[in-house]
């Protein structure tokens, strides 16, 4: 892969760099907005500070998991590219799949295949061109949708209330993220050219994981784990994969 070579230019570590400190300084940014703006309100001091400790508690569990999706891609797309895509607002899910259909249509095996920069910088370009539909609905319609979203539910003729758009939205985009990928690791699993069952094999993992973690918060009251559910699901699937790799390997 000499390719990577220029893929891991110091260039590319200048530019990725100030990318993310201009999204580093946003965030202080906006998180002293934010307390300034809670003082003002009248909300305590010492509850706001219990809210960002949390809040960073929170973040550090998820940070491990995208730590670990920045070493999976750098072998391939280089440590540059991989740390951006996954410090901003991309996903590894998301990634993983865009970056494989990519090295697909130009012929690959998969990403390992990449043998030069010309591929490398069309799978770049069209990770980077699918994850923008994202923004550019948020700057046209986040307005309008969350408007919806945050509408007060109707009450029926009963005097129960109706579940709202943002509700029903919710719900069906839910269903629906998880209905696509669950059908693509089913057929992965399928007899053909890829017959992989490690995809399907973590999401169970995942969801019984977070069964436990949800009955825990749910059936015994212990909201602390509210905070920790996702990222420990993330996490015990990933190592439960691993484990399962080195096993039958």
């Amino acid at each position: 892969m000499d390719y990577l070579s220029s893929a891991n230019a110091g260039i590319f570590y200048l530019i990725v760099g100030i990318v993310l400190a201009f999204v580093v300084v946003m965030c202080f940014v906006f998180l002293i907005k934010s307390y300034k703006a809670g003082i003002e309100i009248g909300m305590d001091k010492k509850e706001l500070k219990k809210i960002i400790t949390s809040s960073a508690t929170f973040t550090l569990l998820p940070s491990i998991s995208i730590l670990l999706g920045v070493v999976a891609l750098s072998g391939t797309l280089g440590v540059p590219f991989s740390w951006l895509r996954l410090s901003v607002i991309g996903a590894l899910q998301y990634e993983l799949n865009v970056a494989e259909i990519a090295a697909t249509a130009l012929g690959l095996t998969g990403l390992n295949g990449i043998e030069n920069m010309g591929q490398f910088v069309t799978i770049a370009l069209v990770m980077t061109a699918g994850i923008l539909g994202g923004i550019i609905c948020c700057i046209f319609f986040l307005k309008k949708y969350l408007g919806k979203i945050s509408s007060k539910p109707k009450k029926a003729e009963t005097g129960e209330k109706k579940p709202s758009f943002g509700d029903h939205a919710t719900t069906a985009m839910f269903v629906g993220l998880c209905a696509a990928y669950i059908g693509s690791y089913v057929g992965k699993m399928m007899p053909g050219q890829y017959h992989d069952y490690m995809p399907l094999f973590t999401a169970i993992v995942a969801a019984v994981v977070m069964a436990v973690f949800e009955f825990l918060i749910q059936k015994k009251d212990m909201k602390v784990l509210e905070n920790f559910s996702l990222a420990a699901s993330m996490l015990v699937a990933m190592a439960a994969s691993v484990v399962l790799q080195l096993i039958i390997a």
